[in-house]
């Protein structure tokens, strides 16, 4: 067979994993309705639900990437995707809240691999001027696990409860691991293909690079209303809108990520654009960051819209401004510290997200009980302008701190 479709044959088989990943987190966003009654929870507890699951994912991002590289891709995304499929599976035996925490607690630890895990399969079976279309095409993997979500729970749950969906969608993980060392053992890497050596950066660590870390709190910014709409969507339509969980998530839910996928495409695209034209690649992405913050101030008219349907239309031009922003902001670690340290920049910024999810989704929830979704929409929606004047102040005149520009090279959009 040709060399090139069956390294795509192993993008493929990860693409596939990143779909699973989000399948199995947004089950519980499109099942909350259901879930708070069953475990009598407020707004605020179910909040609380969404924390755990992301300080642990933060905390563990940095040491999965880690992970991945001393293990190996094989192993090491092996271990993880059956460990967050057991987790997901288990859910659908849970009888009390401390056992959803618990599970939520092992399906945040083990699904902290899944970006490193993508991140690596490009590296290993993609050529550099690959990079981009295979970032693209995982940000639409994702996309496909966060529609799925709300479309499996409005097949599944009114026919056979609410558990069966937990267990079909952990089952599925489980024959995504021989599926996978099948393939992986006819198809070694190409080492052919890998980018070459590059100098060495400046700095021995990026940990010890201040721009680092402006990018990581710049991340948390910009992703609060991905933080908004991936978590709260369908207690949004059921809380304000006042329809039924099937109804929400029939109708409307799965819509804004299909936008979203759309949008990572487009950031891509404008940025690569931008640099064919001789643009630099860090002020290509900062032009495309400031569009995307500017239209995102528009998040606040959401609770404002006249129906359900242009409700729905507010949230998808939300979502796709997020995920236009949001595929350059993961890029930057590439332009700035080169190939050899963007595994673990990538996980630094995924870390930095789920440090906000952490804060911000007892708090949605606090504010959500007391005063409804209009002061949650109005707030977050400026927050990614202040991100992208962080950015703007620490790298507008910074160049990449190795040999040579990372031209138009997208690293896996959304932690």
């Amino acid at each position: 067979m040709p060399r090139v479709p069956l390294r795509w044959l192993a993008i493929g088989i990860f693409l596939l994993s990143s779909s699973l990943n989000y399948l199995d987190r947004q089950l519980l966003a499109a099942l909350a309705p259901t879930l708070k009654l069953e475990f009598h929870l407020n707004n605020a507890q179910y909040g609380q639900i969404q924390s755990v699951f992301f300080i642990v994912y933060a905390l563990v991002a940095p040491f999965a990437g880690w992970f991945i590289d001393a293990a190996g891709l094989t192993l090491g995304s092996s271990i993880a995707v059956t460990v967050w499929s057991l987790a997901g599976a288990a859910t659908a035996a849970l009888s009390s809240f401390s056992g959803l925490l618990a599970c939520r607690t092992v399906l945040g630890a083990a699904e902290a691999a899944g970006v490193p895990s993508a991140g690596k399969a490009n590296a290993t079976y993609l050529a550099p001027q690959e990079f981009a279309f295979g970032a693209a095409m995982n940000q639409i993997s994702i996309t496909i696990g966060s529609v799925a979500a709300p479309l499996v729970v409005a097949a599944m749950s009114p026919r056979w409860g609410w558990r069966s969906s937990f267990a079909l969608c952990g089952a599925l993980g489980l024959v995504w691991v021989p599926l996978w060392w099948l393939v992986a053992r006819r198809l070694p890497p190409e080492r052919r293909l890998k980018p070459p050596l590059q100098a060495k950066a400046h700095s021995t660590s990026p940990l010890r690079d201040s721009r680092l870390w402006s990018m990581a709190l710049a991340n948390a910014l910009v992703m609060t209303t991905y933080a908004l709409w991936t978590n709260w969507s369908t207690l949004y339509f059921v809380h304000e809108r006042g329809l039924t969980e099937a109804q929400a998530n029939q109708h409307f839910v799965w819509i804004p990520p299909v936008f979203a996928g759309a949008g990572g495409l487009v950031g891509g695209w404008m940025a690569y654009r931008s640099i064919r034209g001789g643009m630099g690649a860090i002020a290509a992405r900062l032009r495309v960051a400031w569009i995307s913050a500017a239209v995102l101030v528009a998040t606040a008219a959401v609770p404002f819209m006249p129906s359900d349907t242009l409700a729905a239309a507010a949230i998808s031009l939300s979502f796709f401004w997020t995920l236009t922003l949001s595929a350059n902001v993961y890029a930057l670690p590439i332009d700035v510290f080169g190939v050899e340290h963007a595994a673990f920049g990538v996980a630094m910024l995924t870390c930095a997200f789920g440090l906000m999810q952490t804060a911000i989704s007892p708090l949605i929830g606090a504010v959500v009980d007391r005063a409804g979704f209009t002061p949650v929409c109005v707030g977050v929606a400026v927050l990614p302008l202040a991100g992208v004047w962080l950015l703007q102040a620490t790298l507008a005149r910074e160049g990449p701190t190795h040999a040579g520009p990372a031209r138009g090279v997208p690293a896996p959009a959304v932690p």
